[in-house]
């Protein structure tokens, strides 16, 4: 009997809160590394997308742009890497901002990785929302 797997293009809730595509793309040029992770929000339909410039290590850089869908859909390297709700996304641009500050002097790899884990969520048995 087939399971059915798991589709993005239906909208997914999550302990009954509607959750959002996360996507990312990282690559490396001149000994910088790029990493970009991006949400779509459908009000209004946009894409935001968190740039992080990391150098030796350490956050050199850092910004967010807005796309449209469209423009978005243009981009190359973008993957889907997780579903997340919009409480979520909030926790991780707040802790955005501390690490930016805190990490223009010192090498913050495992801070960034940790942020990101922020967006994952933890499969949730029914009534323990």
């Amino acid at each position: 009997e087939d399971v059915p797997s798991q589709t993005f293009d239906n909208k997914d809730y999550f302990c009954g809160k509607e959750t959002f595509p996360v996507y990312e793309s990282i690559f490396t040029e001149e000994g910088e590394t790029i990493r970009k992770i991006a949400i779509e929000i459908e009000k209004p339909p946009q894409i935001e997308i968190h740039v992080w410039t990391i150098r030796k290590g350490i956050l050199r850089h850092f910004y967010v742009e807005k796309l449209s869908k469209r423009e978005f859909e243009g981009l190359p390297y973008f993957k889907m890497i997780t579903r997340t709700t919009l409480s979520q996304w909030k926790i991780f641009s707040e802790g955005e901002a501390q690490i930016s500050q805190m990490c223009e002097s010192r090498v913050c790899r495992t801070e960034l990785e940790d942020l990101v884990k922020v967006l994952y969520l933890e499969k949730s048995e029914k009534g323990h929302c």
